[in-house]
């Protein structure tokens, strides 16, 4: 980076997975998947996965090369809720991309859990399915029963 930004005018992102320098990245508001890839040293080989590398970044998120899944979900942004009304339809949201803080807002997932959540993330480049949560310390079957609908990959 040739200058660093006023405070403010930048976002901080995690880049993850099959990148060549992974870590936290800073980048001017605005920038693109594909800068935060480029500013980790760019994709190893194997690594392209399904990245939406022209969606622009939110400010604390995590990006996850190469891990598997449904195509356009890695990357994307947030998971809306589905239409209907807002009571009946929780928001799901994609245990690849969510950041600590969304899962922290999940029913019974505090902060430590999340911790928890987002370190399997990384150790395993990224979760292939949902009943890999099993796998996660402090969630055991009425845990995850609480929290399958609630979650995709």
């Amino acid at each position: 980076m040739a200058a660093i930004p006023s405070p403010g005018a930048q976002v901080v992102v995690h880049v993850t997975g099959k990148v060549k320098k992974p870590g936290i990245v800073l980048l001017p508001i605005g920038s693109r998947v594909a800068d935060a890839v480029n500013a980790a040293g760019g994709v190893k080989s194997g690594g392209s996965g399904a990245l939406n590398l022209a969606r622009k970044l939110v400010d604390g998120e995590q990006i996850v090369v190469g891990a598997p899944g449904v195509p356009g979900a890695l990357g994307g942004a947030p998971v809306a809720p589905a239409p209907g009304p807002i009571a009946a339809q929780p928001e799901v949201i994609d245990l690849n991309t969510a950041s600590a803080g969304q899962l922290d807002a999940l029913p019974g997932v505090g902060e430590v859990l999340a911790a928890r959540i987002v370190e399997y993330r990384q150790a395993h480049a990224g979760f292939r399915s949902v009943a890999q949560l099993r796998d996660v310390t402090g969630i055991g079957d009425r845990k995850f029963a609480d929290l399958r609908d609630r979650v995709r990959v």
